[in-house]
């Protein structure tokens, strides 16, 4: 069992940034690929970025490339998303994922652990 613990949500003005980290713990972080999702009121949750194991892969939505960064850092046992440029679009709670396997995937069905989200709002 994974459990997966996000932080790092708060109010922040357009054009600020963020960082998110999410701190797995209970089984070997080394062998997950993980991903950040993020879902807004009314709407569906949506892949926003994903790194593979080694950390020498990573994925970005279109919608937050540029801007957003996904990075892990082994020793501490952490996985970061850098937010950069917000927009009051980028308002929602997002979610860490943890898949087994080295591959970074978009699919949220494929990550069998998810941790409980955190709140982002971006105000204008």
């Amino acid at each position: 069992q994974v459990q997966l613990v996000e932080s790092g949500g708060e109010l922040v003005q357009a054009g600020g940034s963020l960082r998110l980290s999410c701190a797995p713990s209970g089984r070997t972080f080394r062998i997950y690929a993980m991903g950040w999702f993020r879902q807004a009121p009314g709407k569906e949750r949506e892949f926003v970025a994903a790194i593979n194991v080694s950390g020498r892969s990573t994925d970005t939505a279109d919608s937050v490339k540029g801007r957003f960064t996904i990075s892990r850092d082994g020793a501490k046992n952490t996985v970061y998303l850098q937010m950069n440029s917000l927009k009051p679009e980028d308002t929602a709670v997002y979610y860490c994922a943890a898949r087994l396997g080295g591959v970074n995937s978009r699919i949220a069905h494929e990550y069998a652990y998810w941790g409980q989200g955190t709140q982002v709002t971006v105000s204008s």
